[in-house]
């Protein structure tokens, strides 16, 4: 009678620790392990291109957040990125909101460049001072076919 009961204790041991290996995975892909406390703030772009779910966010060259989700508004056709932050993180109520790249080629990124406002934004503030995304492919193909500037007599 001993043996299944070790077995069975055995086998809860072994679920026990695969589901916490599960658990650690998902936290640690999202980057979540030592977060903290957050809020979440919204920034509208009008091209958001290449800017993906779960991208950083930085201040200074510092990641203090990750871009949450992002929709489209069917007022404008605008983008709006959801943006999840640091709770200590008070921004100011003119921050501007830029999407770079890292390197050349690289993964996309929102970057906050906080102004001088004395208010500072609040959870669910909408961020519209903004920096649309580069489209690199588009700016080539101007290059490419000479129409950078349409003024310009031909």
């Amino acid at each position: 009678m001993k043996a299944p009961r070790l077995e069975l204790l055995t086998g809860l041991f072994v679920l026990l620790g695969i589901a916490a290996i599960g658990w650690l995975t998902v936290k640690l892909g999202a980057r979540a392990l030592v977060g903290g406390d957050t809020y979440v703030i919204e920034a509208r772009f009008d091209n958001a291109g290449g800017l993906n779910a779960g991208s950083n966010v930085v201040v200074a060259g510092v990641p203090v957040g990750r871009v949450e989700s992002i929709r489209v508004d069917e007022a404008d056709f605008s983008a709006i990125a959801t943006l999840r932050v640091l709770a200590g993180l008070k921004l100011p109520s003119d921050t501007m909101a830029s999407i770079k790249t890292t390197g050349l080629i690289g993964d996309k990124y929102v970057a906050l460049s906080p102004g001088a406002d004395e208010s500072t934004l609040s959870p669910g503030e909408r961020i519209t001072m903004t920096e649309s995304s580069v489209d690199l492919e588009s700016l080539i193909g101007k290059m490419a076919f000479g129409s950078l500037d349409k003024d310009s007599p031909e």
